[in-house]
């Protein structure tokens, strides 16, 4: 991907997210994937080659390697990155189904919407009913899967970091044997860089989840205290025209 596709994808996606969206996804692509393709790709360029222990036997080393390290954190983070992005280009794919139908109603009944015709999407972009649900599922399943990730870390590597020297015992090694990981506080750092801004894109995406529900919530309060509001005033409007009418009546004949 070239930098002008990524400005376009970058974009695309803050036209339609709020305040707390865009700074998800400055987050995102600043602090994971910038940091990912410049720096963390050579950092863990060398592991495998450079991952020794001090024995000869044939097979041991590669053993020894699958077992302490059974998936490469480089390629786990590339995968919680794909899995993270995916949910914002589902938004923008809504987004672009809605002005598509618009577009084609619009055809059909003219440019106009004329005092007959029903826009179906006045503004498409706006979240309002089925993309408001997409977006915020969308940010549900974006905080999920980072919290699934961190959680698969910690069980792959415990407390996130990386031991210097790792003992191995296992066939076809012929006894207990060190082995040593090239540049552990180098990816140790990484390591705790990498975790410390998944935690504040959940933060993010919680946060902003909490302000569209909220927001809506208020909005349901708004709508039904106006109505209540309006109620009552038909109501006292409807109870004040028969004394008004009373009132004439008595003019119009007063008593001898």
């Amino acid at each position: 991907m070239d930098w002008k596709t990524l400005q376009a994808l970058l974009s695309g996606v803050n036209k339609y997210s709020t305040a707390f969206g865009r700074i998800w996804l400055s987050v995102v692509f600043v602090f994971r994937v910038l940091v990912y393709v410049v720096a963390a790709e050579r950092v863990w360029g060398d592991e495998q080659k450079d991952f020794d222990c001090n024995t000869r036997q044939p097979g041991c080393t590669n053993v020894c390697y699958d077992h302490f390290f059974p998936i490469s954190h480089i390629r786990l983070w590339a995968l919680q990155l794909i899995f993270v992005t995916c949910p914002s280009l589902l938004v923008i794919m809504h987004v672009a189904y809605r002005e598509d139908r618009e577009k084609k109603n619009r055809e059909k009944n003219g440019e106009n919407c004329p005092n007959d015709y029903r826009c179906l999407y006045p503004n498409p972009g706006k979240k309002r009913g089925g993309l408001w649900w997409t977006y915020l599922l969308s940010l549900i399943f974006k905080a999920g899967v980072d919290i699934i990730f961190l959680y698969i870390f910690y069980r792959l590597y415990r407390n996130y970091t990386l031991p210097s020297v790792v003992k191995c015992e296992l066939p076809p090694c012929p006894n207990t044997v060190d082995c040593f990981i090239s540049r552990p506080t180098e990816k140790n750092i990484f390591t705790i860089f990498m975790v410390v801004t998944t935690c504040i894109c959940i933060a993010l995406s919680l946060v902003e989840a909490t302000y569209l529900i909220g927001k809506r919530c208020c909005e349901c309060l708004q709508a039904r205290s106006g109505e209540s509001c309006q109620h009552s005033r038909d109501c006292a409007l409807s109870c004040a025209e028969p004394e008004d009418t009373e009132g004439q009546g008595e003019e119009k004949h007063p008593s001898h």
